[in-house]
């Protein structure tokens, strides 16, 4: 049995449940990285957990082995591919996804203001080196849209501003 990780992308907010799931049932190891952050809500700032992926786990399995039961589980859109061929993801990327995102994440709102379509460098934590291009800067200045070459294809994903720093 040749065991591998692979990103699994979910129906919006099914995360958790599909992570359940494929333990569950199949007895996978499954990683499913959360962000807890602060956020103002109806002007009271409160402590909020949300995937730091939203709509992507991590999922341990042979291919030859799991593959479809993974694919067609409840709520599993797809396995990421590149190609016709499910993308493997590194053992270190995951160990250093687990190493950074531990029980508490610092969220810093960075001073530098990012304008849309922007390159810029992806500082610290697991993504770091990647250049990326600003999406959208919405009115949460601690997080922004940006566009990775991820798993050697686009993803877009949400990302602390205090990691990305302008390129030049």
């Amino acid at each position: 049995m040749f065991m591998n990780w692979y990103c699994i992308q979910t129906r919006p907010a099914k995360e958790a449940q599909t992570a359940g799931f494929l333990y569950t049932n199949f007895g996978l190891e499954v990683y499913f990285p959360r962000l807890k952050r602060r956020k103002t809500i109806r002007r009271v700032r409160r402590e909020v957990v949300s995937p730091l992926f939203p709509r992507y786990l991590f999922c341990r399995f042979d291919l030859a082995d799991h593959y479809r039961a993974v694919r067609y589980a409840a709520d599993v859109s797809s396995v990421v591919s590149r190609g016709s061929r499910p993308a493997v993801v590194s053992d270190d990327l995951i160990l250093e996804l687990r190493n950074w995102a531990g029980d508490q994440l610092d969220l810093i709102a960075a001073d530098e203001d990012f304008r849309v379509g922007e390159t810029v460098q992806v500082v610290s934590g697991p993504m770091q080196g990647l250049r990326a291009t600003i999406l959208h800067a919405p009115s949460d200045r601690q997080r922004v849209a940006v566009l990775l070459s991820l798993l050697q294809c686009s993803a877009q994903m949400v990302i602390d501003r205090s990691m990305i720093a302008k390129c030049g």
